[in-house]
């Protein structure tokens, strides 16, 4: 395919997002041959491209565990006692969610957010999280010293973390929490969330693979399923990035069995 052709593709798939189906027509190219030059230039996933820009990803990794963990939280709605609508249909579910919440003055039952506190290593994937009430800044940092445990306890000495910009991330004491064990903070750029994009995934996994995997009948029941979850997750999930291995693999005190 001439080079001129080729970056002709290349730029209709960064300026408007169009698919194989639809630049073929517009470049008179059939769209096996689009498709092949989306390829060859590492543009055919939009999922690895940057949404404003249109480029595509730059990915990475660290060369060593410990140089860089992402940390994050992602919020989650919480289970009424007996179960949502998804678990028992939507006349109990409702029943249910009226009997496990109180009234606003909408006269709407609230019943609220569980927040999934989690730290991902860059380099091994090894993943640590924690179901918490909120957001705050000493939920944060009461969670990142269990993190830093955790990972310590693996054998891995964290240097760096990542987050977003978040207000418990953005206080003053959670960064002196950081540096006070001689961890370096940095967050993203705003508006740049694929920067952590590693823990971004990781959240979705925990939806897909934990929250909701099947129905639970209660928030309880949820969060005693997350142990098994990170359990199989660091010990025997398969990683496409780690050559198949799971992130225990690649840590330096596979077992944890050393302080």
């Amino acid at each position: 395919t001439a080079p001129g052709t080729e970056a002709a593709v290349c730029d209709l798939r960064k300026a408007r997002k169009l698919g194989p189906a639809r630049i073929g027509p517009i470049l008179g190219l059939p769209a096996s041959t689009v498709h092949r030059i989306l390829t060859r230039h590492g543009l055919n996933r939009l999922a690895w491209l940057d949404r404003p820009s249109g480029e595509p990803i730059r990915r990475y990794e660290r060369s060593r565990p410990g140089e860089l963990v992402h940390v994050d939280i992602k919020k989650l709605g919480n289970i009424p006692d007996g179960g949502g609508w998804r678990a028992v249909g939507r006349t109990t579910g409702n029943q249910n969610r009226q009997n496990s919440t109180d009234l606003r003055k909408s006269c709407k039952p609230v019943i609220g957010y569980s927040y999934i506190h989690s730290a991902v290593d860059d380099h091994s994937r090894l993943a640590y999280s924690e179901v918490l009430a909120d957001e705050r800044q000493h939920t944060a940092i009461g969670f990142w010293q269990r993190a830093h445990a955790f990972f310590t306890g693996h054998g891995v000495t964290v240097e760096r973390v990542l987050t977003d910009n978040g207000s418990c991330y953005k206080s003053t004491l959670f960064t002196q929490a950081l540096t006070a064990d001689g961890i370096a903070h940095r967050r993203i750029r705003p508006y740049r969330p694929q920067t952590n994009g590693k823990v971004e995934r990781f959240n979705r996994t925990l939806q897909e693979e934990w929250a909701y995997l099947r129905p639970y009948t209660s928030n309880d029941e949820r969060t005693a399923a997350l142990a098994d979850f990170l359990h199989s997750y660091n010990h025997h999930r398969c990683h496409t990035a780690l050559d198949g291995k799971p992130p225990i693999s690649r840590v330096n005190n596979a077992e944890g069995q050393y302080t």
